[in-house]
């Protein structure tokens, strides 16, 4: 047999993720030559790579072929097991499906529908004009990812949510703690991820059994409430579907369009020419929208299951394996985007991004995503003059969940 490819590693190693040019350098190889590429390693359950877009797209739409299961996001097999052991299964929506899926995702679902979301619009304005006025009170001059963007993006779920605002921080370290668990600055007093990971569901799990005491008792009107009092299959949701469906959307609610806020006003800033065209057409602003999700597409990966043997790209896969998706490397394909490593905010067509999935699982917090970053951005470019970047930008070490974590910027103020 042949060996492993190390091109494989780009996938496990969270480090990898932080050269972003290097990163995609290899991903391009791997579509040309080995679209869908047998990963091996030590301590992980073999899986393939699927980089194409048609492969990722094709997958996604049939979940019914290609499963999600408890275990749909990649990590060394003896994380799992020690999990277990310790009776902690992740469920959330990304670890369902079937009848299942479909039941436990009718719970929020109506909150995140488009019309739902509209109806919100007054309030994202109103945060959004407090955070271009902390931008001004900074002086144009700050680390947008980590003053801006981050709390930002979690005001506006936390206020949809039903979390007081002085809870805010708290969210926000036990976000990084789950998301960011391989990165060395958002480890604490702790040297071990799986201790960092543990520690952190420990966390939640008190703040969430409060919260949802709370709501049980004195219901409002806020997702808490609708999540806290749900029924499923004509039964109180269980536990910890409660636990985890808080958790999800606490963390996924904020974090990955913080990461595609920072890291796509990143890619505007390498183009100051699109921050005139911006600026001066502010109709282009959901169209760049588009192209800033395309570019950093936050979600690195899902892991789906075969039911039954598949071919993809040629490459036969037998039932019971397992198939990482790659959507950063699927949204820059060259056999569907032209000149894909490119930031272009006049894209024609942007939005066919997969940054948000597709099917049965396509991102139930999309429609907030795209309204959170088309309502800041054209307020931001028209309260400068000029913005550049301040410094180099620096890339969390993540395979999950990740993008530009820190970015230092200065700013003319009009």
């Amino acid at each position: 047999m042949a060996p492993p490819d190390p091109r494989g590693a780009i996938f496990i190693d969270p480090a990898a993720y932080v050269d972003q040019d290097a990163w995609h350098d290899v991903a391009r190889t791997l579509r040309d030559d080995a679209p869908v590429l047998r990963v091996e390693a030590e301590g992980y359950t073999p899986f393939w790579a699927v980089t194409r877009f048609e492969d990722v797209f094709g997958v996604s739409r049939h979940n019914d072929r290609f499963l999600n299961t408890r275990n749909s996001v990649l990590g060394p097999d003896l994380q799992f097991e020690m999990l277990g052991a310790m009776g902690i299964e992740p469920k959330t929506l990304i670890h369902m499906d079937g009848e299942e899926h479909h039941e436990h995702r009718a719970v929020a679902n109506a909150w995140f529908r488009p019309r739902a979301v509209a109806q919100r619009q007054a309030g994202i304005d109103a945060i959004a004009d407090q955070f271009v006025a902390t931008f001004r009170d900074l002086g144009g001059r700050c680390d947008f990812a980590q003053d801006i963007a981050v709390p930002y993006t979690l005001r506006v779920i936390m206020s949809i949510f039903g979390v007081p605002e002085e809870d805010e921080p708290t969210m926000l370290r036990l976000t990084q703690g789950l998301f960011g668990a391989a990165d060395p600055e958002y480890m604490g007093d702790l040297s071990d991820p799986f201790a960092m990971v543990t520690r952190t569901i420990a966390e939640f799990e008190e703040y969430f059994n409060g919260l949802a005491a709370d709501r049980r008792a004195r219901p409002t009107d806020d997702l808490a409430t609708v999540i806290a009092n749900a029924q499923v299959g004509g039964c109180p949701m269980d536990r910890d579907a409660t636990l985890w469906y808080f958790t999800i959307v606490a963390t996924a609610g904020h974090d990955t369009t913080s990461f595609a806020l920072s890291g796509g006003l990143e890619a505007l800033l390498r183009h100051p020419e699109q921050v005139t065209t911006l600026q001066a057409e502010p109709s282009l602003v959901p169209n760049a929208a588009e192209e800033m999700i395309r570019w950093t597409s936050p979600v690195r990966h899902f892991l789906r299951y075969l039911t039954e043997p598949a071919t993809l790209s040629g490459v036969e896969i037998p039932a019971g394996d397992r198939l990482l998706l790659s959507y950063p490397s699927a949204n820059r394909d060259e056999r569907v985007f032209e000149d894909p490593m490119t930031f272009d905010v006049t894209r024609h067509n942007a939005n066919r991004t997969i940054a948000f999935g597709g099917g049965e699982h396509f991102c139930l917090g999309s429609t907030f995503a795209r309204r959170e970053i088309r309502t800041l951005l054209p307020r931001l470019l028209a309260a400068v003059d000029e913005i550049a970047l301040d410094g180099e930008p620096e890339f969390a070490q993540a395979n999950f969940v990740g993008g530009v974590k820190h970015l230092p910027v200065v700013a003319t103020l009009r």
